[in-house]
């Protein structure tokens, strides 16, 4: 799986005109499951993103979580994260799990940043969304359940 984190103070995403999830402070994660991703894949991932610690301390240190700050995560599945273009100028997305297998694997993410007592706020998958934040900081963290980068 792969993930873009961005701490934002506050984040949206809209479906046909109505809002679907927002939140305020927090993190804005693009989630993509990639063919072969299991569910210690989605475990990765969701441990990693309520585990990080971006939020500044009483000494402006990067050293809180998204616990230690009461923040919320808006999670939309983004397959898009698995396009290869390297090649010629059309992005190809083989890479990208079906949505049967892709929709279950952010289902788990997302239960498991919730049993971590996180607010979490989705999209509509397999929807074309509108999604709108404000980057904090700005911080923007890449995280591979497969350590590619």
């Amino acid at each position: 799986m792969r993930a873009v984190i961005q701490k934002v103070t506050h984040a949206g995403v809209v479906v046909e005109g109505e809002t679907v999830g927002s939140i305020q402070d927090g993190y804005m994660v693009l989630l993509g499951a990639e063919n072969g991703d299991t569910e210690a894949d989605a475990r990765y991932c969701a441990e990693k993103i309520a585990g990080l610690r971006v939020f500044e301390d009483e000494n402006d240190k990067m050293n809180l979580s998204l616990a230690d700050v009461g923040g919320s995560v808006l999670l939309v599945s983004q397959f898009t994260l698995l396009a290869d273009a390297r090649h010629g100028r059309r992005p190809d997305f083989i890479q990208a799990a079906r949505p049967e297998v892709a929709e279950p694997l952010c289902d788990l993410v997302k239960a498991i940043i919730e049993s971590k007592g996180i607010h979490v706020e989705t999209g509509r998958f397999r929807t074309h969304m509108q999604v709108s934040l404000l980057n904090d900081g700005p911080v923007t963290i890449l995280l591979d359940s497969r350590k590619k980068f």
